[in-house]
């Protein structure tokens, strides 16, 4: 079996391992996976698969439950979008790098250390002098019917000054199979006010010096606290339909930028919140618009039902170019106990699935079924860091198929059974 990438034409074969059981989804047959059985040894015989890059910041969170102006304490701990892709990647085994920039100075050094730790691969960060600021988050958790609060101090910090030049690229996506950032990556020259985007120019830089069949993914992450949504659109429309194959989106940030609606739901219905759960006809409606925008490969959604500020529910779908659709088998519930980073572990589990079926359609079942339950573990976690292992994902997993094999099939709006 093989796929067509259109934006980096090349043919990849699949290497699917002979299924226990068969997820049946829309007359194609996908395995029901055993993530610990994966064979990764190709992966490992190179550099890193994966690559990414973006800016880590310092976040402070209360360590005695006061309120930040009333605080003496702090929990100080990174966090990053692709900082915490790179860190779910490498702990479900698959080579990983993270490139930034970042002082020379204790907070730089301890970023590199516990990237390191994880299994991440940091020989290609540019060190900034001590002096340069890094990027902070000052962070409230929220508790019904307290709201969180995010304050961010990104402004001026060594991150958002990677610029083209800094990183050799061609020798750090050497082996790359995906090269991953974010939009908020993007939003910080809009945030300091600079004349010039250093992260775009970095990035295009980047993608000039990619290896034949290494292919782009992007969390689209807008955050109105980093720019407008004018700004946003400039920098981020030309990105995306020129360099994107794989897009992580949510119908928020498509409804907010470019008026994308979901089906028998409008954008401005989505931007208000006010939406009942999306049937499967919305959700392919929503991934043909954007594909035709963007003229992407793969569109990813994830989707958040906050019901209060400790209980959420979670589902995600993924739509191929080709018409290939997958979807969560249930919606399934969380206890937060910290929410930041769930996007960015489901991310990293989503390509886990792509990556280890070689980017074949059937890889997007693999990676909302891997997505779902790494970012409901890590969700009951604090910090942003998925701090999980490959078995504790995997018997999430099995439980989730199972729940669905006893009651005969998938809730109404499901696209899947066992069989």
């Amino acid at each position: 079996m093989i796929l067509w990438c259109a934006r980096n034409p090349v043919l990849m074969e699949c290497r699917l391992t002979p299924p226990s059981a068969v997820v049946t989804i829309l007359g194609m047959s996908a395995p029901a996976y055993d993530i610990l059985k994966d064979d990764l040894s190709r992966f490992h015989q190179q550099g890193p698969a994966f690559v990414t890059f973006g800016e880590v910041m310092i976040r402070d969170t209360p360590a005695d439950l006061e309120r930040p102006e009333r605080t003496r304490l702090v929990h100080l701990s990174p966090a990053g979008s692709e900082y915490s892709v790179a860190v779910g990647l490498a702990r479900l085994g698959i080579p990983s790098a993270y490139v930034t920039r970042v002082p020379d100075n204790p907070y730089g050094q301890a970023v590199r250390n516990i990237a390191r730790e994880n299994g991440v691969n940091t020989d290609y960060f540019v060190w900034a002098p001590k002096t340069e600021p890094m990027g902070r988050m000052i962070y409230e958790i929220g508790r019904t019917p307290r709201r969180s609060v995010t304050i961010y101090q990104r402004k001026y910090s060594a991150a958002s000054k990677l610029d083209a030049g800094l990183v050799n690229w061609k020798e750090a996506l050497s082996s790359a199979k995906l090269f991953h950032t974010s939009g908020i990556t993007f939003g910080l020259a809009a945030h300091s006010n600079y004349d010039r985007n250093y992260c775009h120019e970095a990035f295009q830089e980047a993608v000039a010096r990619m290896p034949e069949g290494c292919l782009v993914g992007l969390d689209f992450n807008y955050r109105s606290a980093l720019w407008t949504v004018e700004q946003a659109r400039e920098v981020m429309t030309p990105i995306v339909a020129e360099h994107v194959d794989v897009l992580v989106t949510t119908l928020g940030n498509m409804a907010e930028l470019y008026g994308i609606g979901c089906g028998r739901y409008s954008a401005q219905q989505i931007v208000a919140g006010d939406i009942g759960r999306p049937e499967d006809d919305d959700l392919r409606r929503f991934a043909q618009q954007v594909h035709e925008k963007f003229k992407t490969t793969i569109v990813a959604i994830t989707i958040r039902y906050p019901d209060s500020f400790e209980q959420h529910r979670w589902e995600s779908a993924a739509v191929h170019a080709d018409g290939t659709f997958f979807r969560s088998p249930a919606v399934q519930p969380i206890t937060l106990c910290d929410r930041l980073g769930g996007g960015d572990v489901w991310t990293a589990g989503f390509y886990y699935g792509l990556l280890t079926e070689d980017f074949h359609p059937s890889g997007m079942a693999k990676g909302v079924l891997v997505g779902d339950a790494a970012t409901r573990l890590k969700q009951t976690l604090m910090f942003d860091l998925p701090i999980i292992d490959k078995s504790e994902v995997q018997a999430l997993m099995a439980t989730d198929i199972g729940v669905c094999d006893k009651s005969a099939g998938f809730p109404p709006g499901g696209t899947a059974k066992l069989v």
